[in-house]
């Protein structure tokens, strides 16, 4: 059935209204969100347009800040270390828990900003915020044995990507904070400036020692990365800037955790249970693969081929993309899509060009998708919309064969031998994630062990992770400590001296604190 209008309730400028009676201080007389510095919102900078992915839609400005000011800002944020480190941490943890609390009554509302914002269907924006309270909830509860023998370290900067910004950025500030630390982020340049607005200004009225800025990475690095009273970054973003921090960082006696792409990839050899995997496989598609933990490399074993496309190919075709805040009529719940748009038509630019030069260079292309009118009002803008893609052997001379697309785009590769499968899915050197679908156990098991992934599957797929499983990786997509329950809070404490934090350090040095 076609879809006729926007949900009620989903108009952009009814929800815009809503967050600002909600946090009036957090935006300006024109509904564009301000920074947050010093625990004043304010510091518009220079702003720019921010449009959703969803249709186009002018949804405010980014209030961009110079160097100057951020330098102010990160001045500002280290200042309440004292105060805060200082807190018993039973009233850090009551804060925290009353920020929760807000989050959970205003849950709706964060959801559906983020649908606009980065256009996550219903369900999956949802689920962004629900895993951020059910995770900072299950580290209140759990802080004080994991404070044990451990201190404050001091101002924790984050900087991460758009793609979670309650789950993943908002969810480690709190736990940053639980812990005793004052914590300034920035707001990604592509996504997520409203719901975090929001969530920022909630957690501010906790008496929580929270700062927020905006602008260009580039330009702000020097405060937010390399500033003498940063104590901590936790970075979640590309290759190419994480490679350009790690660096920056080398020399220096500062933590950081910085979280980079590589190419998570699911072998498959001797293996039968095709319904099992197709079910995975289609639930791998959720948000266009925009994760740091798809699956966008399938090794597949070349006998077995015929049987992997047997199973595939449906699941390609079953998936549904649209507009995700379109309904039939008044009453209809919002649509059941496996995903939106990407973040932006320049990100579905980018990746028809990877696609265009891998076919030139030979690539077959096993399945285009395309998009249905349906799904989409007349005459909206779907420039940043992208049906899935698959191609088969792609020349290792393209893009795409050493890139993450971080998008709905699969490579598959074809092998005759158990070690070309490990040195396909090798290809990176080093991810977050990987899988093996093998019907014998032990060789499932020993294929894993080849595999340079922080979490292996065997026949499963594997996620982020956030409370008691630690999360890392191998090679050049981690480097520093790594999080997950007592690690999260290790990275940003200060232990007993001559403590060795786990995680993936090119050369471990300690803390002045701690010799």
């Amino acid at each position: 059935m076609k879809h006729t209008m926007i949900a009620p309730g989903l108009e952009w400028s009814s929800l815009l209204e809503r967050a600002k009676a909600l946090v009036p201080e957090a935006f300006d007389e024109d509904g564009n969100p301000l920074n947050l510095i010093h625990g004043e919102w304010g510091f518009p900078g220079h702003p720019k347009p921010f449009l959703s992915p969803v249709d186009g839609t002018m949804l405010g400005n980014y209030p961009m800040i110079d160097l100057d000011t951020a330098r102010h800002a990160v001045a500002a944020a280290a200042s309440e270390f004292g105060a805060w480190s200082t807190t018993d941490l039973s009233e850090r943890q009551q804060r925290v828990d009353a920020c929760v609390h807000l989050l959970r009554q205003h849950r709706e509302l964060i959801g559906r900003l983020l649908m606009w914002e980065i256009g996550k269907p219903y369900a999956q924006a949802m689920t962004d915020v629900d895993r951020c309270i059910s995770g900072v909830e299950w580290y209140v509860e759990q802080i004080p044995s994991m404070m044990e023998g451990r201190k404050p370290l001091g101002l924790i900067s984050n900087i991460a990507s758009w793609n979670y910004p309650l789950s993943v950025l908002v969810h480690a500030m709190l736990v940053q904070m639980l812990a005793g630390n004052p914590v300034i982020a920035k707001t990604p340049s592509d996504g997520g400036l409203f719901a975090l607005t929001v969530a920022i200004a909630l957690a501010r009225r906790c008496g929580l020692p929270v700062s927020l800025v905006s602008g260009s990475g580039g330009r702000l690095s020097e405060a937010l990365v390399r500033g003498s009273e940063v104590a901590c970054l936790a970075f979640v973003g590309g290759k190419t800037n994480g490679r350009d921090i790690a660096a920056s960082l080398y020399d220096r006696e500062k933590r950081y955790m910085l979280e980079m792409e590589g190419i998570n990839a699911y072998g498959i050899w001797q293996f039968s249970r095709w319904d099992a995997l197709a079910t995975q496989l289609r639930r791998g598609f959720d948000y266009g693969k925009q994760r740091c933990t798809a699956y966008v490399r399938l090794v597949v074993q070349r006998q077995l081929f015929p049987q992997f496309l047997d199973m595939y190919l449906p699941v390609l075709k079953s998936l549904r993309i649209g507009n995700p805040t379109l309904v039939d009529h008044p009453d209809a719940p919002p649509p059941t899509l496996d995903f939106g748009p990407l973040i932006n038509g320049r990100k579905v630019d980018e990746l028809q060009v990877w696609i265009s030069e891998a076919i030139g260079g030979g690539a077959v292309s096993l399945y285009q998708g395309t998009l249905r009118d349906e799904d989409f009002l007349p005459h909206q803008d779907i420039s940043a919309y992208m049906a899935p893609v698959a191609l088969l052997n792609v020349p290792r001379n393209a893009r795409l064969y050493h890139n993450e697309p971080f998008g709905p785009v699969d490579t598959i590769v074809v092998v005759d031998s158990v070690e070309e499968l490990i040195t396909e899915m090798n290809i990176s050197n080093g991810c977050l994630v990987a899988s093996v679908a093998c019907d014998n156990e032990h060789l499932a098991q020993q294929i894993a062990a080849e595999v340079r992934a922080f979490k292996v599957g065997i026949n499963t797929i594997r996620s982020r992770g956030d409370r008691d499983e630690v999360f890392g990786g191998i090679g050049q997509s981690w480097k520093g400590c790594f999080v997950g329950g007592k690690y999260l809070v290790q990275a940003v404490t200060i232990g007993p001296p001559g403590e060795r934090l786990y995680g993936n350090f090119p050369d471990y040095t300690l803390l002045p604190e701690e010799r």
